[in-house]
């Protein structure tokens, strides 16, 4: 009897704690209903700021790949495709973000936007001939793109999933 009784206390134990992570983890899913959804549909948990993404860049080197989610502005887009877009991190700071084997676009008009993004921030150095695809992309000017004469270390992201604010 007392084994039962024993046995019964640890199921009730362990129950109570399976049932206390269900409850935080639907405490940090946010309401997702006035949001677009592109590439693969994700729960948003442990969602961290802008912020707190530049912090996480700042202490990774070249190589190093750290999963994450972040809610930040759209800076810009690429306006022939959508195929990329740079993302706020304040202090006059902006992550690269490309989507995961080029399988999914976003809106050519989502600047400005709100936006929530899942995948892997990286370090790396973009070449001087990726750097002028870009500009050109962007839709900057002969002039400007002839000035991009050196290769530029990034902040970048690949994202699995997108959630864009209506």
């Amino acid at each position: 009897m007392k084994k039962i009784k024993f046995v019964l206390a640890i199921l009730a134990i362990l129950f109570s704690f399976q049932v206390e992570a269900q409850k935080t983890t639907k405490s940090n899913v946010q309401n997702l209903s006035g949001y677009a959804s592109f590439g693969e549909k994700f729960t948003p948990n442990k969602v961290i700021s802008k912020d707190a993404m530049l912090k996480k860049y700042k202490n990774l080197k070249k190589g190093d790949s750290i999963p994450v989610q972040f809610k930040t502005t759209i800076n810009s887009v690429c306006k022939k495709k959508g195929c990329w877009m740079k993302l706020d991190l304040g202090k006059g700071e902006s992550s690269f973000v490309k989507f995961k084997d080029y399988g999914f676009f976003v809106p050519l008009n989502a600047d400005n936007k709100e936006v929530i993004v899942n995948g892997y921030a990286f370090v790396d150095v973009v070449t001087v001939d990726e750097l002028k695809h870009y500009a050109k992309d962007a839709g900057k000017s002969k002039e400007e793109i002839a000035k991009i004469k050196k290769p530029e270390v990034t902040y970048s992201f690949t994202s699995t999933g997108v959630y864009i604010k209506k």
